[in-house]
């Protein structure tokens, strides 16, 4: 085990290493950024902030020469410096599972082998790989199998026709074509699995999206608890199949069947387990540490229903949004990520709402959101 007041290393300094880092901080820990943005949320607060690209070798060395573990805050961290940083110092989770989650085509092959379900899928390599997918995946939509998140690097596409021109113009880049389903709602659920192997998971979030960006998080999730329980399964299940050590998320599909759908997995904390910071016994960033330094897991038990919604860079077109009406709210508790500049789209904090149930949670929490975004009409 690693104790306090080890130096941990993180590579990536945005809103995920800032709150690794303030975890860690209160655990006893220090930490050290490996992030080229000299403005990044998480090097603001990091005991040092290394201001480099992430495959820079000297850098890397620093880290591992100064760091007793180092774990990443983005799926999109070149495996490569995950899996040289690995010889010279402890890396978790690996650079070898965190590679499954970065590629759109090894994810769902992978899931698959587990024995789980996603949805009807073509893997797109090529306009000619179109006309082979057959017209019974129509509608779909067609996803870039690397770097893509919040909705970006995806096309919705109705005929064969359509995403051939979609394929072009996402640059004839490797895609996956996913069979576009009916949803009764989506879900998530965060796991946390340790070094001896043992896993456990936090409380399933049901989840609304606004433009492909997570706006709205509801725990408990409104569905069956023996579909919270399979979702909370499934995500253990990945996790182990995986290897993986570290703080794991699964989104999931609910189809208007009924049918539990693998949507994709977050190689680290997630944005819809943000309400663990202030709704559970154990924060997802508290367990990330706690994995990193191989400790026991802590309790993940849900202390209060809850509601996550996203503060994006919308709220300040018209100056500072209006604090007062969170901070009138007894319940909400505020979370800002130290961004310097609000633009549209980006994620710069977040505020919870507890309640005595998730519906009267959320109907406060909707409340808010309102007079913070007052342009949106829905």
């Amino acid at each position: 085990m690693i104790f306090p007041d080890a130096m941990l290393g993180m590579l990536g300094g945005g809103q995920l290493g800032r709150m690794f880092t303030l975890a860690a901080h209160s655990m006893g820990y220090r930490v050290t950024v490996l992030d080229p943005d000299p403005l990044s949320p998480a090097g603001a607060i990091a005991d040092v902030h290394l201001k480099a690209a992430y495959q820079d070798r000297e850098a890397l060395q620093q880290l591992a020469d100064t760091c007793a573990a180092v774990t990443t805050e983005f799926e999109n961290v070149p495996a490569e410096s995950l899996r040289w940083l690995a010889s010279h110092c402890t890396v978790r989770p690996a650079g070898d599972a965190v590679a499954v989650a970065q590629d759109r085509i090894r994810e769902k092959a992978f899931v698959k082998s587990c024995g789980i379900a996603v949805a009807p899928y073509a893997v797109v390599e090529s306009e000619a790989d179109v006309a082979k997918t057959g017209s019974a995946l129509f509608p779909a939509i067609l996803k870039r199998a690397r770097f893509g998140y919040d909705g970006k690097g995806q096309a919705r596409v109705a005929n064969a026709d359509e995403a051939r021109k979609a394929f072009v113009e996402l640059g004839s880049e490797s895609c996956v074509l996913e069979q576009r389903i009916a949803l009764k709602c989506e879900l998530s659920a965060v796991v946390a699995r340790g070094a001896d192997g043992i896993g456990r998971a936090f409380p399933v979030a049901e989840n609304r999206h606004r433009n492909g960006i997570l706006d709205v998080c509801i725990v408990p999730a409104r569905v069956t608890p023996e579909l919270a329980q399979r979702a909370e399964q499934w995500a253990l299940t990945i996790a182990e199949k995986l290897n993986y050590c570290g703080v794991l998320a699964v989104e999931f599909f609910v189809s208007e069947a009924g049918e539990l759908l693998v949507n994709e997995m977050a190689p680290r904390p997630h944005n819809s387990g943000h309400y663990t910071m202030d709704a559970c016994a154990t924060s997802q960033f508290e367990q990330q540490v706690r994995t990193l330094c191989g400790l026991p897991l802590g309790a993940p038990k849900l202390l209060s229903p809850v509601v996550m919604v996203n503060l994006l860079g919308e709220a300040w077109q018209h100056g500072q949004p209006l604090w007062e009406r969170v901070f009138n709210v007894p319940e909400a508790k505020l979370h800002l990520y130290g961004k310097h500049e609000a633009r549209a789209g980006r994620k710069m904090g977040h505020y919870t709402v507890l309640g005595e149930s998730a519906d009267t949670a959320l109907q406060k929490a909707v409340i808010v959101r309102s007079a913070l975004y007052p342009d949106w009409n829905d």
